[in-house]
């Protein structure tokens, strides 16, 4: 299977992806830069860093080489969060960036993300390809010339973060929080700490071994030891990260997942009352409650395709405040229409504080009026043909095609999109109706899915 995945470049160190690949990535990803800005690459400013795996620190020196032996001027960041690196290329007006990471994936994964001018992300529709294309057709000798300086962004980034907020609001709430040994405790932790919290740490030391848990809180296993901390220690809430920091899930006080379209219906409550009538996004995945609370809060809403580099672009061009996806993923047009976890993480701490509910009491506000399946996966050899067996069989629907297949009734809907990079077939339902209405059309979508 090819490493050129649809939002960025990702596989098993040592089988699929090492240090020469990274070299050529890195040169390539010059090239590919330089034609994307119109310039020579020996005029090229990018931005680089990496996470705490194991193999980062091998893997981005070979991409920094990469880079300046096409002539580029890199600014190392080193170890860092990938939101911070979105940052270095956003403040300093730089031609683009390479994050060395594989974000949520387990230890043996490798990676990179590449973006381009203005923290907007390259994806197999729009430079993955053609990074891949520069290096298979050889890559010949190297002109040279380049050079590399390390940054440091700190104090920039987290003077940018805290502007989203008010600090002073922020009352001194219990906080369970859990890094997963990534990127969340040196880049979200220092922050947290200045705001007076009562905070439990979990696993906020950086360690690409992960000897506690894979950094991927969307599995549920991997939410075991927060929920019960949550409990035991009746915190407010709790709040995890993945690898790389740029997703952030919430845990309310009685130890419960909460959703990621709930929660981005929270933050879009959050970007009206800073920016009064303004669009929000989100995807066709998503649960009504966010499209309806934007609706009621004097907002407008639209959709866009799932992913990350679809996102941002799509932000732009609708000139939207906030964006939010199921996975976790929160945009904001103030943070270069880029996503971070640690924003989503201080917004709802400020509108906790303001708006003296408990985050429980925010989430029974929806549970209790829109239910949802969760996201089904389901293994399907022949992907195209079953999603034209569900048009067929939901005929009398409103039928949309942005991303996969969304059906829409005026009480419940649903969307089937396949996976970019299995031959999965994913599931997500809702129902206005009730729980056992929800559970029972899930049931019989998925007999057509898996039939």
């Amino acid at each position: 299977m090819s490493i050129f995945k649809a939002y960025d470049i990702r596989g098993l160190y040592g089988e699929e992806m090492d240090e020469t690949t990274a070299l050529a990535i890195g040169r390539a990803f010059a090239r590919v830069l330089a034609k994307l800005r119109g310039k020579q690459p020996g005029e090229l400013r990018v931005g680089l860093g990496r996470d705490m795996r194991l193999t980062a620190p091998a893997m981005a020196a070979a991409l920094r080489e990469g880079l300046v032996a096409e002539g580029a001027a890199v600014l190392d960041a080193g170890m860092v969060a990938t939101e911070v690196l979105y940052f270095l290329v956003g403040s300093r007006g730089l031609d683009g960036g390479a994050m060395v990471t594989a974000s949520h994936n387990p230890k043996a994964y490798t990676g990179v993300k590449l973006i381009r001018e203005g923290a907007l992300a390259l994806s197999g529709d729009a430079g993955i390809g053609d990074v891949a294309r520069e290096i298979e057709a050889g890559l010949g000798p190297a002109p040279g010339g380049g050079s590399s300086e390390e940054v440091d962004v700190w104090e920039e980034y987290r003077a940018h973060a805290l502007s989203f907020v008010e600090p002073r609001s922020v009352e001194p709430l219990k906080v369970v929080v859990d890094g997963g040994n990534g990127m969340a405790g040196p880049t979200v932790g220092p922050i947290l700490r200045e705001l007076g919290l009562g905070l439990d740490e979990l696993y906020f030391e950086p360690d690409g071994e992960f000897p506690d848990h894979e950094p991927n809180p969307l599995l549920p296993e991997n939410r075991k030891l927060i929920e019960g901390r949550v409990r035991a220690a009746g915190a407010d809430l709790g709040i995890a990260w993945d690898g790389d920091a740029d997703r952030c899930f919430f845990i309310d006080g009685e130890g419960t997942f909460c959703d990621g379209d709930f929660v981005c219906a929270l933050l879009a409550r959050s970007a009206l009352a800073a920016h009064p009538g303004a669009t929000i996004l989100y995807d066709p995945r998503s649960s009504r409650a966010v499209p309806d609370l934007v609706a009621a809060e004097g907002g407008r809403s639209d959709l866009s395709r799932v992913g990350h580099a679809f996102f941002k672009q799509r932000m732009r061009e609708e000139g939207a405040a906030f964006g939010g996806e199921v996975s976790g993923h929160y945009y904001f047009r103030d943070f270069w229409c880029a996503d971070s976890g640690t924003i989503p993480a201080l917004l709802i701490l400020e509108l906790l504080s303001r708006d003296g509910r408990s985050l429980a009491e925010l989430m029974a506000e929806f549970r209790s009026r829109y239910f949802i399946s969760g996201e089904i996966n389901s293994e399907v050899a022949d992907q195209i043909g079953k999603m034209e067996e569900i048009a067929a069989r939901w005929s009398d629907g409103e039928q949309t095609r942005l991303d996969g297949i969304s059906v829409d009734y005026p009480d419940w809907h649903f969307n089937v999109r396949p996976s970019n990079t299995e031959p999965l077939l994913r599931l997500n339902l809702e129902s206005l109706v009730s729980r056992e209405d929800m559970e029972e059309k899930r049931d019989e979508v998925l007999g057509l899915i898996r039939g």
